[in-house]
């Protein structure tokens, strides 16, 4: 997500802000809870953590686990108890209402599943990067955010040129933008309605078998590439990044290190990857034309 210089200055407030909407647990009938938490793990009290210009979050949730299979017994046994008292079947009206009370009944005693999605600010570019491939969890996010400031006019990021024909283009010449290089694994769709689709992993994508699917007017979707030797990931077309990894040549500097406690290595690992991911999003604004917000 992008948002503006305007935006950046007022995320000032965010570290005041946090614990007025940390998480807390769920209630006997709630189904869900959502709220910040420490990006350092348990038993840590900061719920944020700056890095120069960098600030890293954490959001929490809990969210009760009541299987719908559970329920429907459970409204079946009482319907069943009632038409034998009775002697007649239970309506559709009251069994409606034996649902209702059946999960006033069972949400008290149901497990409870514990979430963490972490993200960070970059304030100096203005970009907001979730630690998530899901769009839902993204804006969900970012929706937390804006009620805990107030307001938050973020925005995902949207290419000035088209992802899909940019890919293509770079698959059907051979050519990368500078810094960039052919991963592994690739999508290609037939952009007619309902086309077909082919996806190949551990394929070299500079070879004949993907150059056919190209001749049949095939278009990428969605491509692995490696950044200068240093991070590789799955880009798609709506510029959501998946299976990000560090390699070697970028972790070897955390390799060297002697840090002696669980917190000491995620600030050493979070200032590594925010510099490198930094590099990686400033090029992938030039490439495909993702403007930065302006005035809100």
């Amino acid at each position: 997500f992008r948002f503006s210089t305007e935006t950046a200055t007022k995320l000032g407030r965010l570290a005041d802000k946090l614990a007025g909407h940390a998480l807390r647990p769920c209630g006997p009938h709630e189904m869900s809870t959502r709220g910040w938490i420490s990006p350092f793990g348990r038993n840590e009290n900061d719920l944020l953590h700056e890095h120069g210009r960098y600030h890293l979050v954490a959001l929490g949730g809990e969210d009760k686990l009541l299987p719908m299979a559970t329920v429907h017994q459970h409204v079946a046994d009482k319907a069943a108890a009632l038409e034998a008292e009775r002697g007649r079947p239970v309506g559709h009206r009251e069994r409606r209402k034996l649902k209702d009370d059946a999960l006033v009944d069972l949400m008290p005693r149901a497990l409870t599943r514990p979430s963490r999605v972490a993200g960070y600010f970059d304030l100096g570019e203005g970009w907001l990067v979730v630690d998530t491939s899901s769009r839902k969890v993204g804006e969900n996010f970012v929706s937390q955010v804006r009620e805990t400031l107030g307001t938050f006019p973020a925005v995902q990021a949207e290419a000035q040129e088209s992802p899909r024909a940019l890919m293509t283009e770079w698959l059907i010449s051979t050519t990368l933008p500078d810094g960039f290089e052919f991963g592994d694994e690739i999508e290609l769709r037939d952009p007619a309605d309902r086309g077909a689709a082919v996806k190949c992993r551990r394929q070299d994508l500079e070879g004949e078998e993907v150059r056919e699917h190209l001749k049949c007017g095939k278009q990428v979707t969605q491509i692995a590439l490696i950044y200068r030797d240093r991070l590789s990931f799955v880009i798609d077309e709506a510029l959501t990044v998946r299976k990000f990894k560090m390699l070697d040549l970028a972790t070897e500097a955390l390799d060297a290190g002697d840090r002696e406690s669980a917190r000491a290595e995620i600030e050493a690992r979070f200032a590594l990857m925010a510099l490198e991911v930094n590099q990686l999003l400033g090029d992938l604004a030039c490439v495909f034309g993702i403007l930065r917000p302006e005035g809100r």
